[in-house]
């Protein structure tokens, strides 16, 4: 039984600006949200800075009933929900951290069958609780269970960079409430993730009822680049302080200075993102950027609650002292900050899909930013090393399989790292399976440089005789913890 529709589209620009006070919708937008409001399926592949959220957050205000946002991330869901909430949006989660008093008002809430809740956050080990199971079924009998969005939709693939078993039971919606739209969201999803996708959340069984949306991975703002080291040289803090220091100097120049002074901005106010893998390096150099005068926080998931959303609050906020986050990968998904002017690989991600997240956190707002990633052969091969034992962990019969897709996009990745051949830019839009290559204006470090891009490899990487002398004496064995 499908949720009664309105048989006309309501404002959409209205609610638009009333309600996420945005003047206007970015590319592809309002296509996404009229075929979700038409009660299509709807598939989402978008570059981070596409907005995604709005897809669902506004049809979700525009609809009657529920929409049920399925999501891994809390921080995600808190940092949602506290913005819709501002927004007079009635919308609340259910997870692990939530009070006992909001939890009981919730599952009260859909007890009714006629929920006053617009959209409900939930952790896809939720979905698999008989007691939410059969709160969703005498809502959907009341066709007050509006849609079905599932973000972070990657997750589902067992050939992703981020499989997470319980988003394969997700299956159980389609199977029960067959005629609910289900809209899934993600960033990064080659041709084989995106078919599995598909056919375990069962929208391929409909084709007629399926919208495609993709759009391309390239973000011409962001100027990328990958700067060559070792542990010998053991040179990325020294390299780093001084570009950054370069860069508040140029913003203290006689011509600059007064244009950030009328616009009430500090010259130390550039917001950055370090990312790094282990909590303790985590903490140790965010202490060291401080000790010389650059405001620089650690954040990582050890850390206690309040001091992780005041952090947070800060850096969104722009306060002195708080202008780089230095993070785990427990920072950054779905914080909705647009000034982030550098994206800064301290090691080598564990995959091409999360590197490609998390660079594109800067320049949100379409702005220059400049994104570049230390590599070092030695931290390819330490990685590679951890993404096998985590590997060795999985019992589960999908094991092996995200095993090996792990491990390939880890070798993509360093591939892409010691490519001195070709664009950055076109070798990312390549990898989600683009076949357009994008016009690159000198926005990388080969089309700026290429002569010097591959005497720079050469000179800063240790040998591949010398990386594997260690590895054979397990100097790799150990690695670093989220």
């Amino acid at each position: 039984m499908p949720l009664a529709r309105s048989d006309s589209l309501q404002d959409i620009d209205f609610t638009l600006r009333r309600q996420f006070n945005k003047t206007a919708f970015r590319p592809y937008q309002r296509e996404i949200i009229v075929a979700a409001l038409d009660g299509k399926d709807v598939f989402v592949q978008a570059a981070t800075s596409f907005g995604k959220s709005l897809c669902f957050q506004l049809p979700a205000v525009i609809d009657r009933g529920i929409t049920i946002v399925i999501s891994p991330l809390l921080s995600l869901m808190m940092n949602q929900v506290e913005a819709l909430r501002a927004a007079k949006v009635d919308a609340r989660t259910l997870n692990s951290n939530t009070p006992l008093a909001e939890r009981d008002h919730i599952y009260r809430d859909l007890a009714t069958g006629h929920p006053h809740t617009r959209l409900l956050y939930v952790t896809p080990e939720l979905c698999s609780l008989d007691r939410f199971r059969e709160r969703l079924k005498l809502v959907y009998e009341q066709k007050e269970l509006a849609r079905i969005a599932v973000d972070e939709a990657h997750c589902i693939s067992e050939w992703g960079h981020d499989f997470r078993k319980d988003f394969k039971r997700l299956s159980w919606f389609r199977d029960t409430f067959p005629d609910v739209p289900i809209m899934c969201l993600t960033a990064t999803a080659n041709d084989q993730v995106r078919q599995d996708i598909l056919s375990t959340l069962g929208m391929d069984k409909t084709p007629d009822r399926l919208r495609n949306f993709t759009t391309t991975a390239h973000r011409p703002n962001l100027h990328l680049e990958v700067r060559f080291t070792s542990d010998e040289a053991n040179d990325r803090y020294d390299d780093f302080v001084t570009w950054l220091k370069n860069v508040y100097s140029r913003r203290a120049a006689a011509d600059r200075k007064p244009e950030l002074e009328a616009a009430g901005e500090r010259i130390e106010n550039v917001s950055g993102i370090i990312y790094t893998i282990s909590r303790d390096e985590c903490e140790s150099l965010s202490a060291a950027l401080r000790c010389d005068d650059i405001g620089a926080r650690p954040f990582h998931a050890k850390l206690p609650k309040e001091v992780k959303e005041g952090t947070l609050a800060r850096w969104i906020a722009n306060e002195p002292g708080y202008d780089i986050i230095v993070a785990t990968t427990a920072f950054g998904m779905g914080i909705d900050k647009e000034n982030v002017r550098f994206v800064v690989h301290w090691r080598l991600p564990k995959s091409f899909e999360g590197y490609y997240q998390e660079a594109g956190r800067a320049g949100r707002d379409g702005n220059a930013s400049y994104c570049f990633l230390y590599y070092a052969r030695e931290d390819r091969d330490r990685v590679c090393n951890m993404v096998m034992r985590d590997g060795q962990m999985v019992r589960d019969p999908s094991g092996n399989k995200n095993k090996q897709a792990r491990i390939e996009s880890l070798n993509r990745l360093a591939a892409y790292c010691e490519d001195t051949n070709g664009c950055r830019h076109a070798a990312i839009c390549q990898y989600f399976g683009e076949e357009k290559v994008p016009e690159c204006d000198y926005a990388c470090d080969w089309h700026k440089d290429a002569a010097g891009l591959r005497k720079r490899m050469m000179r800063g990487l240790a040998s591949e005789e010398w990386v594997s002398t260690q590895r054979e004496e397990g100097m790799y064995d150990d690695y670093y913890s989220d």
